[in-house]
This record gives structure tokens, C-alpha cells and sequence, in this order.
């Protein structure tokens, strides 16, 4: 069963990926196990998009698996009093993320594993929202803070097969958090302030981890 919450009509058609991704993702499945592949970048980069993409380009051996499904849940955000500033780092369960890919990584054959995703019109986690197969080999999961080196977070990258960074240009990337902040309720003013204050100082540091992926990807 694909992940209801999946829009791929909302991605580029996989013609459009650049080449050196193709070859690289068949490189990786040429080992012919499980292969978990990562893609970090600031907010508004387009990495769901570029998973989801590369998912459809790869439909019979991929899985897409989001980190935002870790987001903490809008009531716990309200008792932790970091409502404000969801989307941090320390507004995840971070440490749940890294069992689920190391979860992933020794899947056995016919096992089932449900995994989290992110409704944007909810602004909440939905548990148990997709589920992974043993018998599709390659795992694209793509979230801000995969190459983070902090706390739980720097368990992430050991868990990685290959690791990418999405780099765009800053006022490209601004004008899409804005018109996403925008589609979903935020006016003009609140979304402005929301980037100013959130976005871009989780940008900054997620920016700082670039070195340590496999591949950048510029201007895609």
C-alpha cells in the first residue's frame, strides 16, 4: 500500500533528475541489499520534493520515508512551552527517528514496519502512517537535521548508506517558505515572522552540516 499523505503529482517528473542522482542511486542498489539513502537541507529546499521524485523514478524498489513524522505533537510542544519554536531541532523525537532506521536496517523478510508521517494541513505527526517492506530495497528519507552532529542526530549519519545535500539560493528558498507558510493559514506578516525567527536560524545551522554529506546538489 502507497503512504495516503504521498502527493507525487506535486514533484517534478523523474526526467528531470539530474543524471549523476540516477546513477548514483543505481550504483547503491547494484549491492543488492538494503540501501538507506539521506538527503538534508535548510527549510524550503525541496527535499520532499527531490525524494519524492526520485521515489517515483525508483517506484518498484524505493520507499519514501520523511523525517517530519518525529515532529512532537502540538500538545506536547504546548506542556514542553517550545510551541514557538517548532520545528527545531529539540522539537523532534530525534531519538525515535534513529530506531526506526536502525529498525530498518535489519528488517527481516515479510516484516511490516509503520512509521510516522507529517499532515501539514493538521500541523501533527499521524502515527503508523506508512508502512515499509522488506522486499523494496532502497529507503529515501530526507529531513533538516540528518547530518546534525548533536545529541541523537549524530546517530543519523552513521545509519546513512549515502548522504546528499540540497543546496538553493537563499531567496529562492525564502519565497517558497513563505508561499508555504501562506497556503497553509499563515498571513503574510505571521509568515515573514515565522521565517525570520524559526526558519532561518535552523537554515544556518543545518547549513554548517553540509560537509558532511556524500554529494551537494546545487540549483536543482
Amino acid at each position: 500500500m502507497e503512504n495516503p499523505y504521498l502527493t507525487p503529482n506535486s514533484a517534478p517528473p523523474p526526467s528531470a533528475l539530474p543524471p549523476e542522482a540516477i546513477a548514483r542511486i543505481e550504483a547503491l542498489l547494484s549491492s543488492g541489499r538494503r540501501i538507506i539513502l539521506g538527503i538534508a537541507a535548510g527549510p524550503g529546499a525541496g527535499k520532499s520534493t527531490l525524494a519524492q521524485a526520485l521515489h517515483v523514478r525508483f517506484s518498484a524498489q524505493s520507499q519514501y520515508l520523511p523525517m517530519d513524522g518525529f515532529h512532537l505533537a502540538n500538545r506536547e510542544l504546548a506542556r514542553l512551552q517550545q510551541g514557538h519554536c517548532k520545528g527545531a531541532p529539540h522539537t523532534f523525537n530525534s531519538a525515535g527517528y534513529v530506531h526506526l532506521l536502525e529498525r530498518v536496517r535489519r528488517q527481516t523478510e515479510g516484516e511490516t514496519i509503520y512509521a510516522p508521517d507529517f499532515d501539514r494541513q493538521l500541523e501533527e505527526p499521524i502515527a503508523g502512517a506508512i508502512p515499509l517492506h522488506a522486499d523494496k530495497p532502497l529507503i529515501i528519507t530526507e529531513g533538516n537535521y540528518l547530518l546534525l552532529e548533536d545529541g541523537a542526530w549524530s546517530r543519523v549519519r552513521g545509519l546513512l548508506d549515502e548522504a546528499w545535500y540540497l543546496d538553493l539560493d537563499p531567496a529562492l528558498r525564502h519565497a517558497r517558505l513563505l508561499a508555504r507558510h501562506m497556503r497553509f493559514g499563515r498571513s503574510e506578516p505571521e509568515a515573514r515572522a515565522w521565517i525570520d525567527s524559526t526558519d532561518e536560524p535552523n537554515a544556518v545551522r543545518i547549513a554548517a552540516t553540509r560537509h558532511r554529506a556524500d554529494w551537494v546538489l546545487q540549483s536543482w
